[in-house]
């Protein structure tokens, strides 16, 4: 790595959502969610600098109390990537990871190989991850994002429907016997320019349509490199969600 590199990791982390209100701050095996996200990510061999970007105090006196490094955003942020672009302005860094903060059990070590085109290569502006979708369950879940990408792992499109479509998928017992699918994994790496320029882009068709904001990268021309990986998130989107996370992290034995 290169010891110039500057690497700021940043959560966004809002109280307000319409399935699950303070979804932050949910107890999980005692402890609020956010913070098992910022602990997980300190794990981190590339990240130097680790932050919440939240616009609600409780959040804010929540991460202060655990020790967690923790700023406040404007409440007009229209999504979490706006909300870390808010805070990357302020930043001395090249390379800004943006970590999801419903995903308790995230794995650093993942973060981290998507980290490594930004490092490796300076084309790369954006990278983000992607694991093998292996069920036909998983493929027909209308929560999952799929991509497609060429030789060069440079993604070609993002959506909620099953792509690549098999035509002929009537004459095949497995739509697994033509194709490898993938799932997207919402974990973002930016460089700090390129960031902040994508802030400022209006929103364009395609994501509108697909409410995918990645597609607003794609729609001007730039690429995103993805990152295969085996790790399978476990997100929480619901209240129903903390006991199937408590249970895994129970089985497993982490901390």
């Amino acid at each position: 790595m290169n010891p110039k590199v500057k690497i700021v990791g940043i959560i966004p982390a809002r109280y307000e959502s319409s399935r699950f209100p303070g979804k932050p701050l949910a107890l999980i095996c005692g402890r609020p969610m956010i913070q098992w996200v910022y602990e997980r990510m300190l794990t981190s061999k590339y990240i130097s600098d680790l932050l919440v970007a939240t616009d609600d105090e409780r959040i804010f006196e929540a991460v202060q109390r655990f020790n967690g490094r923790v700023v406040m955003t404007s409440p007009a942020a229209r999504s979490g990537t706006d909300r870390v672009a808010e805070v990357a302005q302020n930043l001395d860094a090249d390379i800004v990871v943006n970590v999801q903060g419903d995903e308790p059990l995230i794995i650093a070590e993942a973060v981290d190989a998507a980290i490594e085109p930004l490092i490796d290569d300076p084309t790369v502006v954006v990278s983000t991850l992607v694991r093998p979708i292996n069920s036909l369950e998983e493929l027909q879940n209308p929560n999952t994002v799929r991509v497609v990408f060429d030789r060069w792992h440079n993604a070609l499109y993002f959506s909620r429907a099953s792509i690549p479509h098999f035509r002929d998928w009537q004459q095949t017992p497995s739509w697994f016997d033509k194709s490898r699918y993938f799932q997207h994994v919402g974990v973002y790496i930016f460089r700090r320019d390129f960031l902040l320029k994508f802030a400022k882009m209006e929103q364009t068709p395609l994501e509108k349509i697909e409410n995918l904001e990645q597609l607003r990268v794609l729609e001007n021309g730039y690429p995103i490199r993805v990152v295969e990986t085996d790790y399978n998130p476990i997100c929480v989107d619901v209240p129903e969600d903390i006991p199937k996370v408590e249970q895994f992290i129970q089985k497993h034995h982490l901390s």
